[in-house]
């Protein structure tokens, strides 16, 4: 059993390292185009970002459960969700807002992996998951504050992104069989 468990462990690690990594990428390319075009902060914008950087996490979430298709409709639906959410919220409460629509995104993605695992373990692991990252997501917010002179640093924002995105990734996939382990009994 320990070893099964070790293998748990670690089968969930590397995806979610790997995730980070791909969400990073997409976050800090969609950090470029918002700057390098000058792309005026409007909720139109803000929409089609959040819904495409949804897909693609929800995609990468599919293909790890063999679920492609379910996941990039319901990650562009979550997408879209958290950046409504955000533009409608942010007239009363501001910038904050951002932070408990993006723990509400992942308990979105919880709930769409939910499948064997149930919705009371799904709701658990989506609140880690956004309690975790939301908090790594609160300590990098500065990358939009703190702008250097001649543009943002993108390493920076690719490492800041990373470190954001892993905790998410973690609570969702850590400990999780794949689609191909969960056929597998336990020993």
């Amino acid at each position: 059993m320990k070893i099964r468990n070790t293998h748990l462990a670690i089968t969930g690690l590397v995806p979610s390292i790997l995730g980070a990594l791909l969400l990073a990428g997409v976050s800090t390319l969609g950090d470029f185009i918002w700057t390098h075009f000058s792309v005026e902060h409007r909720p139109v914008y803000g929409l089609t970002h959040g819904t495409l950087l949804c897909s693609v996490l929800g995609s990468y979430l599919g293909l790890l459960r063999k679920r492609f298709l379910q996941g990039t409709l319901g990650g562009a639906a979550i997408g879209f969700g958290a950046a409504a959410g955000f533009y409608g919220l942010a007239r009363f409460a501001g910038m904050a807002t951002m932070f408990p629509l993006w723990m509400a995104l992942w308990i979105g993605f919880a709930l769409l992996e939910a499948g064997a695992a149930g919705i009371k373990n799904s709701l658990l692991r989506g609140t880690l998951a956004g309690v975790a990252s939301g908090l790594a997501f609160y300590a990098i917010s500065g990358i939009w504050l703190d702008q250097e002179p001649g543009g943002p640093n993108y390493v920076r924002n690719f490492l800041s992104w990373t470190i954001a995105f892993l905790p998410g990734f973690l609570a969702l996939l850590a400990g999780r069989a794949s689609s191909r382990d969960s056929r597998i009994s336990t020993l």
